[in-house]
C-alpha cells in the first residue's frame, strides 16, 4: 500500500524524483521471523553497492496476540528484537564491509596492473578477500537507499561509508476499529476478541526504540507520534491497523525529517542529468559532458 496514491513510499519517490530512486520491498502480513528468509534475496552479499540508507518498518504483525485469530503471525518481543538485530547486522556490517573490502581489492588489482605486475590467479585471490561469497564488486556511480517493508533510494552521489539505517516502530492499534472492521467484513464469523492490542504493540515499539539506541542507528517512534494527535484512531488508521492517507503522510514526514538530519536532504542533492534549461539547443553535448552518470 505504500506506493499507492497517498502512500508514504509514493510521496518519498516524488520528493526524491531525479535525485534518487526509491524502491519498495514490502511484504504484506510478514513478521520479522519470515523477513529473515528474504535478506539474502533482497540484499545479496554480492550486490554491486550496498544501499545508502535503509528503513526497516516491521512489528505490527509480530505484535499479534498468541491464542487469537492472528496468532500465526505472532513473534515474542525478545525474538522480534533479535530478528531486527540480525537484519541491521546484515545491512550495516555484512553488506557495507563486503563492499568496502571488494572495492579495496579492486583498487589493489588496478594499482598492480598499472605498475606492470602480473598477479597469478589475481581474481581468485581477490575473491578470497570477500570470503568467497561474492565476486569482486564493480564500481558504479549510483548508491542505494532501502526500506524493510523495503524502500531503496539509489542516488547519483557516492555511497556513504556508513549506511543510514532507520528503525520504524509499528503504528498504534485502534482496538475498537479492528473489531468494527471485523464485524463489517465477516459478520457473525467475526472475532469476538481483538487479535492485537495497543498496549502490547507499545511493548514492541519500546523494544524497537531500545534496540536502535543499543545499535546506534536512528529510529522513528511512530506508535507514540501518532497518538499525539486527537482522534488518531480514525484519522490515521482506516481499519484500526492499516494507515490512511493522513497516516501515510505522518510516516513520510518523519522519514524525510530523519533523512534531512542525516545527509539525504533532497533539496541539496543534484539532479541525475542536466535540467532542460541547462541544455544548449545548438550544442547539447556540452551539458552532458559536464554532468552525467
Amino acid at each position: 500500500e505504500s506506493f499507492r496514491s497517498g502512500g508514504w513510499g509514493a510521496s518519498l519517490a516524488d520528493a526524491y524524483s531525479r535525485k534518487a530512486d526509491v524502491v519498495l520491498r514490502g511484504y504484506g502480513g510478514y513478521n520479522t521471523r519470515w523477513a529473515l528468509f528474504l535478506l539474502h534475496h533482497l540484499f545479496p552479499l554480492g550486490s554491486t553497492k550496498p544501499p545508502v540508507a535503509t528503513t526497516i518498518f516491521l512489528g505490527a504483525n509480530d505484535a499479534a496476540l498468541a491464542g487469537r485469530t492472528s496468532e500465526r503471525q505472532h513473534v515474542p518481543v525478545e525474538e522480534y528484537k533479535e530478528n531486527l538485530r540480525k537484519i541491521v547486522r546484515h545491512l550495516k556490517f555484512n553488506l557495507t564491509e563486503l563492499s568496502n573490502q571488494a572495492q579495496a581489492a579492486n583498487k589493489f588489482v588496478e594499482n598492480h596492473s598499472k605498475n606492470g605486475i602480473e598477479l597469478k590467479n589475481g581474481r581468485a585471490e581477490v575473491n578470497e578477500i570477500t570470503s568467497g561469497r561474492a565476486t569482486v564488486l564493480e564500481s558504479t556511480s549510483f548508491s542505494c537507499v532501502c526500506t524493510f517493508h523495503f524502500i531503496i533510494i539509489v542516488s547519483p552521489q557516492e555511497c556513504s561509508p556508513t549506511m543510514l539505517i532507520v528503525l520504524i516502530t509499528p503504528p498504534p492499534i485502534d482496538e475498537e476499529g479492528r473489531m468494527e472492521y471485523a464485524r463489517e467484513t465477516y459478520g457473525e464469523k467475526a472475532m469476538t476478541l481483538p487479535e492485537r492490542t495497543n498496549e502490547t504493540t507499545g511493548v514492541y515499539a519500546k523494544g524497537c526504540i531500545e534496540l536502535a539506541g543499543e545499535l546506534g542507528v536512528r529510529s522513528i517512534n511512530l506508535w507514540s507520534k501518532m497518538q499525539e494527535t486527537d482522534g488518531w484512531q480514525k484519522k490515521y488508521l482506516r481499519d484500526g491497523l492499516h494507515l490512511t492517507a493522513e497516516g501515510n503522510a505522518v510516516v513520510f514526514e518523519e522519514v524525510v525529517k530523519v533523512f534531512k538530519e542525516a545527509w539525504l536532504d533532497a533539496s541539496e542533492m543534484p539532479y541525475d542529468f542536466p535540467h532542460h534549461s541547462e541544455i544548449d539547443g545548438k550544442n547539447p553535448e556540452k551539458a552532458f559532458q559536464q554532468k552525467c552518470l
